[in-house]
């Protein structure tokens, strides 16, 4: 029973059903030119899904507090008919909507804004870019007013609350650490002259909208760099903004800049919100009942629903499962009926592309963001008669097809080879710290299950299938790939094999492991076999090692395989596998040979795509997606939102070939007349 979660709650005056907040995320489609359309149906299906307050990615309140060109404005008045339309989509649905205020500080993209990036004293981040401008007295005032201005139009504008940005390492969080204020004036100095800047800030929002409307902040628990502010002040700073009026406080961790992991798939579930207890302790040590929202890493209502109950938090913050599955709320009420889609951490469609300027989605649910391009079944409408169709392969592509197929009320039947569905994602969850992949393949399974879809294992389909195949009005090939062999001298020795066959007996190599590969697959499983006291190598020929990998996520697995002592190459020359291990000649020109029990070739994949011309042949509607359709520079992500394209696409044929079988069956007379175009006015025939 999730009776804590379920607990209707208290903002300040806004009272929520339940205790649960979708956290601010930054999408690059809230500067879309199309009124907020895409947000407003982004928004409207989180708050359809049951999020008790949804907070919206951060809304700069001045041209240089911009993240980046496609931060949504506040104070750019030609922007606020698109936020307005945000609330009022929210509204529709029967939600609660808060917009966040926002300023970045140093983390200011200048390239993209046009202005030089301010910031308390000017000191450039340790991740590069453009050294900030101090603000000087006026310019803070300036400042101030900004969030003042910002939060009064945004309760004009319909939302319900504002929240300040004072966490992650923008302005607000730059003014209260001692790495990035190094002045000496009223606004540094000291930790009291530190706190000055954001308790103005709140001052002056809560002046600016009254006592009535909620005004939430979001603080740091924790800057997770070194020499940052201690916990002491982060507390004495979170009493200070209750007492001055906050009417709740969600607790963040880590700076953009910080090398602990946060948010990655290795950081355990739950793992920050000791902070927000923390927080919450020292407040109500004041005598304060200020509520305390924990966030980061809570991918679970049952994980929402300890922390609740345990007291650690009086509100729980969850972002990316929102992404994974919008009714994550609404599901929980309803357990065993729909399981909801877990967020994996994996970072790859989510944070890694609001880094730049790519829109925002996520690799096990495609459609977040693009609401509008792919809309859900509507039962109000005449909807087409079902299609007949197959799915060829149960991997990422295959599943995700096969649900959206089914969804658009088709009848589908899923065919796999192998004795379970998942694909790649079988060997996936077998790395540390990946262990969710085996949830979403769970997901997909149920899913295909409650919408009636015959899934088929063990059922390798080939040429001689020709004759089943054309029972079917169109086929979605996710048939995947291959390993790919390195094309060396000796690939063929006992102790040679491939990435597939190591993932899958890990017990069954030797204790020294040489991989040939040095991409995502060659640092999954080195990551695997490191963590089962193997001594790996991996080798590269040319690029980095983990080339591809997510920008937000290689480094904190690379570290952490040099904390297992993972060894690797690169820019090598391969010579030949011998029994002792791999000959080559390293960056340097030497030749060398590296000793190995057993070598896995990790070096590409090719695609299984031999049922194409058969289907071609066969004269069957046919869309591939993911390694089927190409293999080179294949992933997650790109696979299962090329296999909802190709389900959208596939069912968009078949119900026109429908249509057009239904029209020839009917004889000329029965058909109804067409309609005669007839002239309009004389004036407009004319012109």
């Amino acid at each position: 029973m999730l009776d804590h979660v379920f607990r209707p709650g208290s903002l300040g005056g806004l009272r929520t059903a339940n205790r649960i907040v979708m956290g601010a995320m930054h999408l690059n489609l809230e500067a879309r030119a199309d009124g907020g359309a895409a947000m407003a149906a982004f928004y409207a299906e989180r708050a359809r899904g049951g999020a008790g307050l949804i907070v919206t990615g951060g809304c700069a309140v001045s041209p240089e507090g911009s993240g980046g060109r496609l931060y949504a404005r506040i104070d750019d008045p030609a922007r606020h008919a698109a936020l307005a339309a945000w609330a009022e989509a929210v509204h529709r649905e029967g939600g609660r909507i808060a917009l966040q205020l926002f300023h970045a500080g140093r983390y200011a993209a200048g390239d993209a804004t046009g202005h030089t990036p301010v910031a308390p004293s000017a000191l450039a981040g340790r991740s590069g870019g453009e050294p900030p401008k101090m603000l000087d007295e006026a310019e803070i005032q300036t400042v101030i007013r900004r969030f003042a201005d910002g939060a009064h139009q945004a309760r004009a504008l319909g939302f319900d609350a504002v929240e300040v940005m004072a966490s992650e390492g923008y302005l607000l969080n730059q003014f209260l650490s001692p790495l990035t204020n190094v002045r000496d004036d009223a606004w540094g100095g000291d930790a009291t002259r530190r706190m000055r800047f954001p308790l103005a800030v709140m001052a002056a929002v809560r002046a600016a909208v009254g006592p009535g409307f909620p005004v939430l902040f979001r603080v740091s628990g924790a800057d997770l760099m070194p020499g940052s502010t201690p916990p002491s002040e982060t507390q004495d700073f979170a009493v200070a903004l209750a007492r001055a009026g906050a009417d709740a406080l969600n607790i963040g961790v880590g700076w953009h800049e910080s090398r602990v992991p946060t948010v990655q798939s290795l950081v355990r579930p739950g793992a920050w919100t000791g902070h927000a207890a923390r927080i919450r302790r020292a407040v109500r040590a004041a005598g304060l009942e200020t509520p305390v929202i924990a966030s980061n890493r809570i991918n679970r209502m049952e994980l929402a629903e300890r922390v609740l109950a345990s007291g650690q938090a009086d509100f729980v913050s969850m972002a990316r499962p929102f992404l994974a599955d919008p009714e994550i709320v609404r599901k929980a009420r309803r357990p065993g009926r729909a399981p909801a889609n877990i967020c994996i951490a994996c970072n790859e469609a989510c944070i890694d592309r609001s880094l730049g300027d790519d829109p925002v989605s996520c690799m096990v649910n495609p459609r977040a963001g693009r609401e509008l391009e792919f809309p859900r079944r509507s039962h109000g409408r005449r909807q087409p008669r079902p299609a007949r169709l197959a799915v060829v392969g149960g991997g990422p592509a295959g599943l995700e097809g096969g649900r959206a197929l089914a969804a658009l009320g088709h009848h589908v039947e899923l065919f796999e080879a192998a004795d379970e569905l998942g694909g790649q994602f079988r060997l996936a969850r077998l790395v540390p710290g990946k262990e969710d992949f085996g949830e979403t393949v769970r997901y997909f399974a149920a899913e295909l299950r409650r919408l009636g879809v015959r899934v088929h294992l063990n059922r390798p389909l080939d040429a001689a299938d020709a004759d089943l195949l054309r029972g079917f009005d169109g086929v979605l090939l996710a048939t995947g790939v291959v390993p790919r062999p390195a094309g060396l001298p000796g690939e063929h020795l006992p102790q040679v094999v491939d990435y597939q066959r190591a993932f899958r007996h890990p017990g069954e190599l030797g204790r020294r492991v040489v991989v040939i590969g040095g991409g995502g697959v060659a640092v999954d499983l080195g990551h695997l076999l490191a963590g089962r006291h193997h001594e790996v190598c991996l080798l590269r020929r040319s690029g980095r090692i983990g080339e591809g990998m997510g920008r937000s996520t290689r480094w904190a697995v690379l570290a952490e395989l040099r904390r297992h002592g993972v060894r690797w190459l690169t820019g090598v020359r391969y010579r030949a596998v011998l029994p002792q291990g791999v000959l080559l000649r390293d960056a340097d020109g030497a030749e060398r040979l590296v000793p190995a029990d057993t070598v896995v070739v990790a070096a590409g994949q090719s695609p299984v795509d031999a049922l194409r011309p058969v289907l071609a042949a066969a004269g069957v509607a046919h869309r591939s997606a993911g390694g089927a359709a190409d293999a080179r520079g294949l992933n997650a992500v790109r696979a299962v939102e090329e296999g909802m394209r190709a389900a959208h696409a596939l069912a968009g044929e078949a119900e026109r070939a429908g249509d057009l079988r239904r029209r020839a069956a009917v004889p000329p007379t029965q058909r109804p007349p067409r309609p005669r175009r007839t002239a309009g006015p004389a004036s407009s025939a004319i012109g």
